[in-house]
């Protein structure tokens, strides 16, 4: 089967291509070197896939996550083409027989990560390969100036090396023109066909709104438009907390974040695909394999970490080309918050030389030593011993992990767990006893739920942060809890592996690429001030401040932001609006909120308005009337 709409009907049921799609496939199968730059929902995997299975010899597909990779092969494997990946771990003699199938079992994709395709071994087998011509996904990891920037990624021009007269396909959804810049010159693309669609959504709304109370927000949003929808949200406890609510209030909705079993995403995903819950409360983790057209709202509850997420998430609305809805809730409080959480997690160029010192003292390793052997590594007690604050610390070690100056495995996935030993009603009479531990308690019982009915994971981290505890003192506490017999607290030896790549050589190892690592913390503040500021912006149309900032600079406003909107809207006419619903009878400010299709803060003016001018007045329980 020679024809790519053939193949893309076979094994994928679709009789026509998006836009862009085939023309990018056409340049493939010419062996040019090719970036392609589509947004989310563009379908990128489609402009490599069909023309690999058209092609001879092995697809080599160069993916920065471990998950990614799992996901594409699977969904190869399950349509009957076969793909391969390099299970973390393997041994030589597991990867010579891995590239022996390669090469005689009629396989069509490899999948790699770039740190593995840093191994010489590895480059040697890759050679031998017929490889039918190389992909870079998620291409944007190649630049400093990227929102995920990857050294590892900067030592992929080896694969001109290894194979020169193969091409090359790079593919993101989201980059500036210095971006691409980056991707072509590093990558030493020869003379590239660059396919670049643009990020304007005819159909979606961009809206931002100033709220303080987000949660009954969501009631009236929810309320108006009981639609497939998915809400961002910055952390795992939170996915939960804002699930339940939602379903005391009526509305059907899952959570899912990184840290449930395959076996709870699969459930989460499956409901909300099937639209049994169709509300999904996220962190972004929930992202890779969504491909449902009907997603209505996309709702980002916290500021996102950089314009290129907030693009990338808010994407997944619209798929189906109706109107839908991009919505950020926020408020001053909540850009404050931002900016200092960033602050207190982000490391300094000391810090990292700090971290780095201890690190190699921590394992007793000498002076000009290395080490080529894989310790235990638990981050807390490293943290308590050394005081460094954890959110700090562990992007700093990302920071090493990403410069090759450590290799840190995280995926062992070992945490600590506890369950409740004892009945509701114990646990009040404990707390009535032992008072400087009711907060704790209840801290953890808002936090986990089925904790009475089976081990729970958790994280001493975030259970201190939340008791207002210092993480000593709760580790003190589920360990007194423990002894008294009110739970069962197994404490993790160990959440992580690490081992060392360079020498031990303290400030001179940093020294020697500080000025990459300020370059790119200079870069990791500036990518969430320019998200602040977009935020914050009620000047100029959404989708013209989101265009400009990926390089599209004659865009014209959308006519269906909040900005577009609040142009258009004659004040006039909500002072009517509010005096025609207040002669039926009296509402409270969040009643009309809920009935006027306006921003709270335009409707708050207008009611501080009509109350100065005496022509309405508020009841004993703040409700607005006519005199």
């Amino acid at each position: 089967m020679s024809n790519p709409r053939e193949i893309l009907q076979t094994y994928w049921g679709y009789t026509s291509f998006r836009p862009k799609q085939l023309d990018i496939i056409t340049a493939v199968l010419a062996k040019k070197d090719t970036v392609a730059l589509l947004p989310t929902g563009g379908g990128k995997s489609i402009c490599f896939q069909v023309p690999a299975l058209i092609e001879e010899g092995v697809c080599v597909v160069i993916s920065p996550l471990i998950a990614l990779i799992e996901d594409q092969v699977q969904n190869l494997k399950d349509k009957g083409i076969k793909a391969l990946q390099i299970p973390s771990g393997s041994t030589q003699d597991e990867i010579i027989t891995l590239f022996d199938n390669l090469k005689f079992g009629n396989y069509k994709f490899l999948y790699i990560s770039p740190e593995r395709m840093q191994s010489k071994f590895i480059q040697d087998k890759i050679a031998q390969l017929k490889v039918s011509f190389f992909v870079i996904d998620e291409a944007h990891c190649i630049s400093e100036w990227g929102h995920d920037f990857r050294p590892s990624y900067l030592q992929l021009d080896i694969l001109k090396n290894i194979q020169p007269e193969t091409s090359i396909i790079a593919l993101t959804a989201t980059a500036t023109k210095r971006v691409i810049h980056d991707i072509v010159s590093i990558l030493n693309l020869e003379e590239p066909t660059v396919f670049k669609n643009s990020f304007y959504k005819d159909n979606l709304a961009y809206q931002v709104f100033y709220t303080e109370d987000k949660l009954s927000k969501l009631d009236r949003i929810f309320t108006k438009n009981f639609v497939p929808s998915i809400i961002y949200v910055n952390s795992r406890s939170r996915t939960r907390e804002i699930s339940n609510y939602l379903n005391s209030k009526g509305f059907k909705s899952s959570y899912y974040h990184g840290g449930l079993s395959s076996v709870e995403k699969k459930i989460a995903f499956e409901n909300w695909m099937d639209e049994k819950t169709p509300i999904m409360v996220a962190t972004n983790a929930f992202g890779m394999g969504i491909d449902k057209s009907n997603v209505k709202i996309v709702i980002h509850f916290n500021i996102p970490s950089s314009v290129e997420n907030y693009v990338q998430e808010s994407g997944r609305a619209g798929r189906n080309q109706e109107k839908a809805f991009a919505v950020t809730l926020t408020n001053n409080s909540d850009i404050a918050l931002t900016k200092e959480l960033h602050e207190k997690s982000s490391p300094t160029l000391v810090d990292i030389k700090q971290i780095h010192k201890k690190l190699y003292q921590h394992f007793q390793i000498p002076m000009g030593e290395l080490s080529d052997e894989y310790y235990d590594f638990n981050i807390l007690k490293f943290c308590q011993k050394y005081q460094f604050i954890p959110s700090k610390t562990f992007n700093a070690l990302q920071i090493l992990h990403n410069y090759g100056i450590i290799s840190l495995n995280d995926h062992q996935h070992k945490k600590s767990n506890i369950q409740f030993l004892v009945s509701t009603s114990h646990i009040l009479q404990y707390k009535s006893i032992h008072k400087a531990r009711q907060k704790f308690l209840d801290v953890i019982l808002r936090m986990y739920g089925g904790i009475f009915e089976r081990a729970i994971k958790i994280d001493e981290f975030v259970i201190a942060k939340n008791a207002g505890v210092t993480s000593v003192k709760a580790i003190e506490i589920l360990e007194k809890l423990h002894s008294d017999g009110i739970i069962t607290y197994n404490k993790a030896v160990a959440d992580s592996a690490i081992r060392f790549l360079q020498p031990r050589e303290d400030d001179k190892t940093i020294n020697r690429i500080g000025k990459d690592i300020s370059k790119l913390l200079q870069h990791k503040n500036k990518k969430i001030d320019d998200i602040i500021r977009y935020i914050s912006n009620d000047s100029i149309c959404r989708s013209v401040q989101l265009l400009t900032y990926f390089g599209e600079d004659n865009a014209t406003e959308c006519g269906i932001c909040d900005v577009c909107l609040k142009k258009k809207t004659v004040y006039k006419n909500i002072a009517d609006e509010i005096l025609g619903m207040l002669k039926k009878t009296p509402l409270s400010a969040k009643e009309i909120y809920a009935l006027l299709p306006y921003q709270e803060s335009d409707i708050l003016i207008h009611l501080r308005k009509l109350l100065a001018e005496e022509v309405i007045e508020l009841t004993n329980v703040n409700k607005y009337f006519i005199k």
